[in-house]
C-alpha cells in the first residue's frame, strides 16, 4: 500500500516518474506494477512491460491477462516467437491504440513496434537489460513514467550510486498467506 501510494503520487506529478521497485519473489511487485499500468490506462495512455526472457514475459502476460481481461483492458504479448503476420497485426493494433498493455521481451524495442500513446514503461529484472535497451523502450513514448523492478536486494548506497536518478521503493514484507 505504501509503495502504491508513492507510485500514485509520482504519476500525478508534472515530471515523469523514474522509480526502482525492489522486493522478494512473491512480494507483490507485479500487482504493484499492474496498479500503475491501470492508472496509466485509466488516464488514456498505454503501458509496456519488458521482461528479459520469453518465459518471464509469457508468465507476466498470463497473469495480467487473467486479471485485466474482465476489466476490458486489452493485453498482448510481443516476443520473437510470434509469426511475421501475427507480429504485423499486433504492431498495427498497438499503433492504433487498440492494445492497452504490451508485454514482451526485446521484441518491444524493435523499430516496427510503435505505440499510439505510451505513458508507462515497466522493466522487470532491469539489471539484465543494457541502458540503451531500456532507453529504446522509453523513447517510444513522449516522456513516459518508468518503473523498474528487481528481486535482487540492492543496498541503499549502491542503489544511489548506480541508479541515482531513480527514486527507490522497497517491498519489505510478504503478503499475508
Amino acid at each position: 500500500e505504501r509503495v502504491i501510494a508513492d507510485i500514485r503520487a509520482d504519476m500525478s506529478m508534472s515530471r515523469p516518474m523514474n522509480r526502482l521497485l525492489q522486493g522478494d519473489v512473491g512480494s507483490g511487485k507485479t500487482l504493484v506494477a499492474l496498479t500503475a499500468m491501470l492508472i496509466a490506462v485509466d488516464n488514456g495512455f498505454q503501458a509496456a512491460v519488458m521482461a528479459p526472457t520469453e518465459v518471464l514475459a509469457e508468465q507476466h502476460h498470463r497473469v495480467l491477462a487473467h486479471l485485466c481481461t474482465p476489466l476490458g483492458v486489452d493485453i498482448e504479448l510481443f516476443t520473437g516467437r510470434a509469426g511475421a503476420a501475427e507480429r504485423r497485426d499486433r504492431a498495427a493494433r498497438l499503433e492504433a491504440g487498440e492494445i492497452h498493455i504490451a508485454v514482451g521481451t526485446h521484441a518491444l524495442i524493435q523499430e516496427s513496434v510503435t505505440f499510439e500513446k505510451l505513458g508507462l514503461v515497466v522493466v522487470d529484472e532491469q539489471h539484465r537489460f543494457g541502458v540503451l535497451q531500456r532507453q529504446g523502450l522509453t523513447r517510444k513514448g513522449v516522456t513516459p513514467d518508468v518503473l523498474v523492478m528487481t528481486a535482487t536486494p540492492i543496498p541503499r548506497t549502491l542503489a544511489l550510486t548506480v541508479y541515482g536518478d531513480l527514486d527507490t521503493s522497497i517491498i519489505d514484507e510478504m503478503p499475508a498467506g
